[in-house]
């Protein structure tokens, strides 16, 4: 009696004549790295993940993966470098890449996000006050009268025109943060 053989079966007999070539080993072998590098950097700018473990995990690796992984971290950070998020955290991670101090530059970042916010808290006053003004104009005022700014298209308006002058400033910092 003849033998039944499974789809499963009959597909791995004929893909045992097809072998993966070098190319295509390292595209495999760069995926996954780029997986892993992507899942500790989310993890470590989320808070999950300590710097320590990152540098731990990148030690365990060769020399080329090493290599790739501190550039795809610094590539990675580098990027999301702003004025809006945890920028402390980002500066010490690509401190701890690049394997030496860089204060001069986290000096600079300093000094920007510390003006970046002064003009947005005056721009919220400026326009809190005139919200309140206009409510009182209308005749709602109180004690227990808040503009909601956070609402208003001008706050908007005004939040995404300081971005655009700020976003040259931060551009040249991350430039020279590239180029230590």
């Amino acid at each position: 009696m003849a033998e039944i053989k499974s789809a499963l079966e009959l597909a791995l007999e004929r893909t045992k004549k097809i072998t993966i070539s070098e190319k295509e080993k390292e595209e495999i072998k760069r995926k996954e790295i780029m997986q892993k590098v992507d899942g500790l950097s989310h993890r470590y700018m989320e808070g999950y993940l300590a710097l320590s473990e990152i540098l731990r995990e990148i030690e365990r690796m060769d020399e080329k993966t090493k290599t790739m992984a501190k550039e795809v971290l610094l590539s990675q950070w580098m990027d999301a470098l702003s004025l809006k998020k945890e920028g402390e955290r980002v500066l010490k991670g690509v401190e701890a890449m690049k394997g030496r101090p860089i204060d001069e530059v986290k000096e600079k970042f300093h000094h920007l996000l510390s003006q970046y916010e002064e003009e947005e808290e005056r721009i919220r006053k400026e326009l809190r006050a005139q919200m309140a003004e206009a409510l009182r104009k209308k005749g709602i005022w109180g004690s227990a009268v808040e503009p909601n700014i956070e609402a208003n298209d001008l706050r908007k308006k005004e939040a995404e025109n300081l971005d655009q002058r700020y976003h040259a400033k931060l551009e040249e910092i991350k430039e020279q943060l590239r180029a230590l």
